[in-house]
């Protein structure tokens, strides 16, 4: 039963996944974009962590942590991206 209810989600997400794709494409603005990469990231990371339940071990717990970490970079770096239009400021000695 527990299987079936895990092998449903990760259908479910699949198809979110493919939705937020459309988004991505299609979005009329930058910040839009950024939110649907967001978004992505944590369906992927969710799908991950269903997959590790399903398969009944920690093995992807660590590509779970360092997912979350490089998508919570990225969306930093393009939030920064998208205020000042640059990421990384350098100050220059006149």
């Amino acid at each position: 039963m527990i299987n079936t209810l895990l092998v449903t989600s990760l259908i479910l997400f699949g198809v979110a996944i493919a939705i937020t794709l459309i988004r991505i494409i299609i979005g009329p603005s930058l910040p839009d974009r950024v939110l649907s990469l967001d978004m992505i990231g944590v369906q992927i990371i969710s799908s991950l962590a269903i997959i590790s339940i399903l398969l009944d071990t920690r093995a992807f717990l660590e590509v779970i942590l360092v997912l979350a970490i490089l998508a919570f970079i990225s969306t930093i770096s393009f939030t920064k991206y998208i205020e000042r239009g640059v990421i990384i400021e350098r100050k220059r000695d006149d």
